[in-house]
């Protein structure tokens, strides 16, 4: 049976040409054919050419989210197995690195490292694999799927399947599958939010070690799909700040003991002996935080505005023998800062790390106001010559409107800032260009120097 055409606009389609994923209602000419919403449907230019195949929802303004630029591609089975089979290929190329504590204390070889950074991952990051709307997480022998797109929805079941199956020939064994798309703006695709196991049930308590930190992830209740993934390499670039601070020698784990990290001496931003001071903003479940404590820092403290968040940050400090030196409290970050500026605080390392500001293009006049706001407010309690990490995850706030903001926040509260890295979100988290809504997460460090 041919698959209904999809006709575009003359000049419209100009996303998809240039490599994205999305035809929105308004650039569509005509539907000929019959179909049902999540279909998939054969795009057209508005003389003929093929453009490639997508299901198609009339309920979405994006019409149609496109599985493949190829006209001669078949979407079947065969085609869904390539899709998951490159993903998972991807996760264990550009996942490298391990245990930055003990990998070299109780693993061998290059494969039992790459087994350590795939202990928790994302395995499909929708657009960015061609597999629009999907996202699927591992977090250690458990799977967490969230699914947005009225199409992928009819296919989830069969690409968990297939998916189960690569790494079982990998020796990975999966016990169990859970389903997280409760984000509301699965309405817009004519969905009800869902909760529920894929398959059989089983405790949704799920241990995880990530840069040789600990966690208990929740993936019922925990945020998003349980745990926060993108910012594995950025909370390792923390460790190596700290590990500087506390006379290592900048990686973790290379020359000094576990214990000798777990002394939490080091050096003060001034340059005085002491335990290094590091304030973690947005905290969730301890994760800045605690990587900073595993580095050296012996005094450390997470605000979250979340009962829920710092409970489960508080267990997982305990978890990992750090509960003496990280502690956590419930507090709205943007009253709490000005709150310990006046109270004379100050800290040898700054994190932020806010929830995304705007959802929204419309709304973005006002997140710029609020992360002027928050760094302004972060920046005041930073000592001279200490370090302050900041990031954004709203695509909406462009890396450029994020660097100008900073520096407009910086200059009102005169502090002059050194650049150390600029980072963005894991590379399991690909970014793919053209797709400007996969590319969301902007990560600065800075070293702060006061304006004399």
């Amino acid at each position: 049976m041919a698959e209904p055409i999809v006709t575009l606009k003359k000049g419209e389609g100009r996303t998809i040409k240039a490599g994205g994923a999305w035809v929105y209602d308004n650039e569509i000419a005509t539907i000929m054919g019959h179909f049902t919403n999540g279909d998939i449907v054969e795009v057209h230019d508005f003389d003929g050419y093929k453009m490639g195949h997508g299901f198609i929802n009339q309920n979405s303004k994006i019409r149609v989210r496109m599985l493949t630029r190829n006209p001669e591609t078949v979407i079947d089975d065969e085609f869904l197995r390539m899709r998951v089979k490159n993903a998972w290929e991807y996760r264990k190329v550009v996942l490298q690195g391990g245990n930055p504590v003990s990998v070299k204390d109780d693993m061998k070889g290059m494969a039992a490292v790459l087994s350590t950074d795939i202990n928790c991952c994302r395995v499909i990051f929708g657009e960015a694999d061609w597999l629009p709307g999907l996202v699927v997480d591992k977090y250690s022998d458990v799977l967490v799927v969230e699914c947005l797109a009225l199409g992928m929805d009819k296919l989830k079941e069969r690409i968990v399947d297939i998916l189960k199956e690569l790494m079982a020939a990998d020796g990975i064994d999966i016990r169990g599958v859970y389903e997280r798309s409760d984000a509301p703006v699965r309405k817009k695709e004519g969905l009800e939010p869902y909760k529920g196991f894929i398959g059989e049930e089983f405790d949704t308590n799920v241990e995880i070690s990530e840069n040789g930190v600990r966690y208990m992830v929740d993936v019922v209740n925990g945020q998003k799909t349980g745990f926060f993934l993108d910012q594995k390499y950025n909370r390792l670039a923390m460790q190596r700040i700290i590990a500087g601070l506390v006379g290592g020698t900048g990686s973790v784990g290379e020359k000094r003991t576990a214990d000798e990290y777990r002394s939490g001496l080091g050096k003060y931003a001034d340059g005085t002996d002491g335990a290094l001071k590091v304030l973690d903003c947005f905290t969730h479940m301890g994760t800045f935080a605690l990587n900073c404590g595993l580095a050296g820092a012996g005094d450390v403290t997470g605000l979250d505005i979340s009962e829920f968040a710092v409970a489960q940050a508080t267990a997982n400090a305990e978890r990992n023998g750090l509960a003496d030196r990280v502690k956590f409290r419930a507090a709205n970050v943007l009253d709490e800062l000005p709150k310990l500026y006046e109270a004379g605080e100050k800290y040898d390392v700054m994190i932020l790390d806010p929830p995304a500001f705007t959802k929204s293009r419309e709304a973005t006049k006002n997140a710029i106001k609020g992360y002027r706001e928050i760094n302004m407010k972060g920046l005041k309690l930073v000592k001279d010559g200490g370090y302050f990490a900041t990031c954004s995850c709203s695509h909406f706030m462009t890396q450029e409107l994020f660097t100008e903001v900073i520096g407009q926040a910086a200059k009102a509260v005169h502090k002059r800032l050194r650049q150390i890295e600029f980072r963005t979100q894991a590379p399991d988290h690909p970014i793919l260009w053209a797709a400007d809504e996969s590319y969301y997460l902007k990560f600065y460090i800075f070293q702060v120097v006061d304006e004399k």
